[in-house]
């Protein structure tokens, strides 16, 4: 008899919701799920785990003493695009794939992305708190010099799936859009320019790529002092790409006139954080890519791969180069 394959789905996924995603896999899979959302439970349950779906929210990391605690470990699901919680290169040596949902949600943050940049333009969160506060500020709205967004440079920092819509909305505007990658993309919609020559360049800079070592702190004061008078900072990517008090700074010093923040350096947002002071940001909690049509896009791609690893077929989006097809330990 087969023996069956135990599948570890780590919070906030929902035991019942979970259980009901995998049961038609039937017997060949036995569903486990931690016994406490806390260091302690996740390695106690890693032990007898074939399968993992990851803690898309981080708090349950994945770490090189986590790798060790799963001898049995086959394959690892992330049931998101970032893999910044999952300690990647202990999981290549130990010839264990690792995929993420990479495109999943790439609309949807693209789209939030671009209703970010009209709400910054606009002002549209200040006019909406000084009505609900009893105001009228018709003329102070004005003031304030409203934009158009089809007349704004923007400059997005990243082009994968999020970034590459991204650019085909603005555009889509009549933006100018250019953007900035490590590699060259020649079927791009929008101009390619080096970092600091986009950010001069940019009335709207978008981040959208992951965090990495060379990407942390890859937009800190320095990039910053670089933008136009002006300009506007919509940031879907990771927090740490462009830190906090960088973003502050920036703010305070006038060089940004305003910053949409769906990501911070430590999440959730502390209470007492000056970010939540700032009538020029428009904040966030991390919700950019949650709509409708992306969860359910999330729900299918993992399902599918996990379900394709059980079967011995190759799954999709492996981010670490070890063979997509999944082996028993």
């Amino acid at each position: 008899m087969t023996a069956l394959w135990r599948i570890l789905s780590l919070p906030p996924l929902g035991e019942d919701v979970v259980r009901g995603l995998f049961a038609p896999l039937g017997d060949a899979v036995e569903m486990t799920f931690p016994q406490t959302r806390d260091r302690s439970g996740l390695l106690t349950a890693l032990a007898g785990a074939d399968i993992v779906i990851g803690d898309f929210t981080g708090q349950l990391a994945l770490d090189a003493e986590a790798v060790a605690a799963a001898p049995r470990l086959a394959f690892f699901q992330m049931p998101a695009v970032g893999t910044d919680s999952i300690d990647v290169a202990a999981l290549a040596a130990a010839e264990v794939p690792v995929a993420n949902a990479a495109g999943f949600n790439a609309r949807s943050v693209a789209e939030w992305a671009v209703g970010a940049a009209f709400a910054l333009c606009r002002n549209l969160a200040w006019g909406d708190r000084a009505v609900r506060a009893g105001g009228w500020p018709q003329m102070e709205m004005a003031a304030r010099q409203p934009r158009e967004v089809h007349t704004q440079r923007v400059g997005i920092v990243g082009f994968g799936a999020i970034g590459a819509e991204a650019a085909r909305l603005f555009a889509a505007l009549g933006c100018t859009v250019s953007y900035w990658t490590r590699q060259k993309r020649p079927e791009a919609i929008a101009t390619y320019r080096e970092l600091d020559d986009l950010m001069a360049t940019s009335d709207i800079v978008v981040l959208a790529l992951p965090l990495t070592d060379e990407t942390r702190r890859l937009i800190g004061p320095e990039r910053l002092a670089l933008l136009p008078d002006n300009a506007l900072l919509v940031n879907v990517a990771r927090g740490g790409i462009a830190p906090d008090d960088a973003v502050l700074d920036a703010l305070k010093s006038g060089r940004l006139a305003g910053a949409a923040l769906d990501v911070y350096d430590e999440e959730p947002l502390a209470a007492e954080h000056p970010l939540r002071s700032r009538e020029d940001v428009l904040l966030s909690p991390h919700a950019a890519g949650t709509s409708v049509q992306s969860q359910m896009n999330l729900v299918t791609l993992v399902v599918d791969n996990v379900t394709a690893a059980v079967r011995g077929q190759d799954v999709r989006n492996v981010v670490n180069g070890v063979n997509p097809q999944v082996r028993r330990r």
